[in-house]
């Protein structure tokens, strides 16, 4: 008879860990967008005097 009763303790002991799997693994994490995993940022820092070009210059200097 205490064979059974050993049985029945690991038996209890294995749906005992199968609810604590179930808890602690039995959905996923919430998910997080790819937007979120980014981080950007300038390589360097600006540069008032190089800032400073006009893009349409061009059009002045060669068109006009």
């Amino acid at each position: 008879m205490t064979q059974r009763g050993e049985l029945d303790e690991s038996a209890q002991d294995t749906i005992d860990a199968a609810v604590l799997r179930r808890t602690r693994f039995g959905s996923l994490p919430e998910r997080i967008r790819p937007q979120d995993t980014v981080e950007t940022s300038p390589a360097t820092k600006p540069d008032p005097d190089r800032d400073t070009y006009n893009p349409d210059e061009w059009l002045i200097r060669y068109c006009g």
